[in-house]
């Protein structure tokens, strides 16, 4: 477990010295979130006023509201892998050594848009299919599709930098990515594990500060100002989130490029690139 969070401290490291090169980069998972959220409100608002939630409090629910849930899968996911290309496209750049901008990365996404809508369906029908598996089978079987899910997060985990350097469809480009962690690391993805390891440790304590703070506030009588210690949290754990996707869209960028050139990029280590991926024996 210590040489673990051992790695994967080297590996944030490494990616927050890229970062720290391109603040800026933080922009993308903010425009994410924030377009996510207006998103989510277009759909569930209408939806709610339309008694289209109505029928879920008895287990049933119309083919329009399947309906309006995949629209909103499509949309919702090709938002997100809208600013993930640009996020990924800019940090490939600075990882080739040159010197990115906001705009050179949502060029790049731009460019690839009708690819990105291409995959965006195709995550949205995979997740719609789970979903329903999911709910019809036991436990055993939603354990085993909660096992499929994993696989595809696997399998797709480079499709974003394949469809920002390759130039192909959304079909050859999750092909491509399961090619690529199928050839070069195997199945057990260490590196991106250790990030989850390193930001969760980092919530829990942030949390957990919080909550102490609320607590003690709450204790000690002092009115308004419990909102303080709430609002600082929040502030906290979103900025936490912030990081947490730019660093995950650069350490892509990263291991795409050494999957694909056998280069980390500025910034990186090879020999630790090499060490983030195991073969299962």
């Amino acid at each position: 477990m210590a040489g673990r969070f051992a790695r994967s401290w080297e590996l944030v490291k490494a990616s927050a010295a890229v970062l720290r090169a391109d603040k800026e980069l933080l922009v993308f998972p903010l425009l994410s979130l924030l377009c996510t959220l207006v998103v989510a409100a277009s759909f569930v608002v209408p939806a709610a006023f339309a008694g289209l939630f109505a029928d879920l409090r008895h287990g049933t629910a119309p083919v329009a509201f399947w309906l309006l849930t995949f629209v909103f899968y499509v949309v919702q996911y090709a938002v997100i892998f809208y600013f993930n290309s640009a996020l990924v496209a800019a940090a490939t750049i600075r990882l080739a050594g040159g010197d990115p901008t906001l705009s050179d990365g949502f060029r790049a996404a731009n460019a690839r848009l009708p690819a990105i809508l291409g995959y965006a369906l195709i995550a949205a029908t995979v997740g719609m299919v789970l979903r329903a598996l999911q709910e019809r089978a036991g436990l055993i079987g939603r354990w085993i599709v909660g096992l499929i899910g994993v696989a595809w997060t696997v399998a797709s985990f480079l499709v974003v930098p394949v469809l920002v350097n390759e130039r192909v469809g959304p079909v050859d480009a999750v092909r491509r990515s399961a090619e690529l962690l199928r050839t070069t690391w195997g199945e057990n993805l260490v590196g991106n594990l250790g990030l989850g390891f390193v930001f969760g440790a980092a919530v829990f304590a942030v949390v957990m500060l919080g909550g102490g703070l609320v607590v003690l506030a709450a204790t000690q009588g002092a009115g308004y100002w419990v909102l303080a210690p709430i609002a600082l949290t929040a502030a906290a754990l979103l900025l936490l989130g912030l990081l947490q996707a730019a660093l995950q869209g650069v350490y892509s960028a990263a291991l795409y490029r050494y999957a694909a050139t056998g280069e980390g990029g500025a910034g990186f280590d090879q020999a630790l690139i090499t060490d983030a991926f195991r073969v299962k024996a």
